[in-house]
């Protein structure tokens, strides 16, 4: 119970990012705290109270994504693609006007569109219930 104040942020992050309702996430973030606190001994060598948050935090990530990844359409974007939107980032940072970017990148204005578009993007679609 202590730490539900953590699933709870954690749980807003994703929401946030996702869209998807924030109360359905912080429920699988709270079952990954009891996943974790099922698992996790305090008797162990290194291990205290002050630690759990730094072992349950994968444990509350993964509840999250796995029902993101089944219940929605999650796209990973090349490596590539990330590399070019962040430098791309970099030189609006810089000063750069936004429709010099992609002559700067050796892109097309399309290409350099579809990359930022791909980047911005964490879930294109969640799949919704069906209901009968």
């Amino acid at each position: 119970m202590e730490h539900l104040p953590f699933a709870a942020k954690v749980a807003a992050n994703y929401a946030r990012r996702t869209g998807h309702p924030k109360e359905d996430l912080e429920q699988l973030a709270a079952i990954g705290l009891i996943k974790a606190s099922r698992r996790y001994d305090i008797h162990r060598p290194g291990r205290s109270p002050n630690h759990f948050i730094a072992y349950a935090r994968p444990f509350v990530n993964g509840e999250i994504t796995h029902y993101l990844r089944d219940k929605g359409f999650l796209i990973s974007v090349p490596g590539r693609w990330r590399e070019l939107h962040a430098r791309g980032q970099k030189l609006l940072r810089e000063g750069v006007v936004a429709h010099e970017i992609p002559q700067q990148l050796g892109l097309s204005a399309d290409r350099w569109a579809g990359i930022c578009q791909a980047c911005a993007v964490r879930v294109v679609a969640m799949e919704s219930e069906k209901q009968e």
